[in-house]
């Protein structure tokens, strides 16, 4: 049986998990990691909408990806949470317009030669 689909589901699943997380991070904005942050900075992440959110797809990626580790090696599964790379580069481009150089073009290319390698293995 081929389970790229599932695979595929599972890592689509984690890189929405980090736009999401991304997304509330900038509703928080930048904080500075002290002891009297940690209260109100804590129940303001507590409290986002897209860092919760973040956090549900997080354990249902991990639910998808245990089934996925039930049925194929790991070998082979691992190398292909790297398309999460190539995900979140494209959407995070998009989304929040950040940059997408050609040095990093380079390396999502890099990454999908190798995804193709390990997907036909």
């Amino acid at each position: 049986m081929n389970y790229i689909p599932l695979i595929l589901f599972g890592v689509l699943l984690n890189a929405l998990a980090q736009l999401c997380l991304k997304q509330g991070m900038i509703q928080i904005g930048h904080f500075a990691f002290s002891f009297a942050n940690l209260l109100p900075i804590g129940i303001k992440v507590a409290f986002n909408p897209y860092v919760f959110g973040g956090l549900c797809l997080y354990v249902l990626s991990v639910l998808v990806w245990l089934l996925v580790l039930s049925r194929v090696e790991v070998s082979f599964a691992y190398p292909l949470l790297s398309v999460g790379y190539i995900v979140n580069a494209i959407a995070a481009y998009y989304w929040f317009a950040e940059d997408l150089s050609i040095t990093r073009m380079a390396g999502i290319a890099v990454i999908i030669a190798g995804v193709c390698l390990v997907a036909r293995s």
